[in-house]
């Protein structure tokens, strides 16, 4: 098993991954050091515990937020799913509709056409 050494808040972490998940593990230590040193410059030396439950809850925000907005968007999905099978139900409806009127029309013709063709009575 692969191991790295992370640096966060300017100490360095030896951590243990998965077979090519080295990339991944050294870019979210990164992303988690940035959000500490930006903590950091804004409240001061505030203790390393405190920063880093701090950091973890501005993680914990943005994972709530990215599952609220998927499951907006999967609503979203949902509803255009909906009105999606809607709209081929009323296309359906309207050909059948349009079809049937056609047949009625074509009918119409035909027996005009039949009327039209027939020797005229005299009397």
């Amino acid at each position: 098993m692969p191991e790295i050494t992370v640096t966060i808040a300017g100490r360095p972490y030896r951590m243990a991954c998965g077979e090519g998940e080295e990339q991944h593990l050294t870019t979210l230590a990164a992303d988690f050091d940035r959000r500490i040193t930006a903590l950091k410059q804004h409240f001061g030396e505030v203790g390393d515990s405190r920063l880093l439950i701090m950091a973890a809850l501005t993680v914990a925000d943005d994972l709530a937020e990215a599952r609220r907005q998927t499951a907006e968007a999967q609503k979203q999905i949902e509803d255009m799913r909906a009105a999606e099978q809607q709209s081929v139900q009323r296309t359906s409806e309207a050909e059948t509709e349009l079809a049937e009127r056609i047949e009625t029309a074509a009918a119409v013709v035909e027996r005009m056409v039949d009327m039209l063709s027939q020797p005229s009575r005299t009397d």
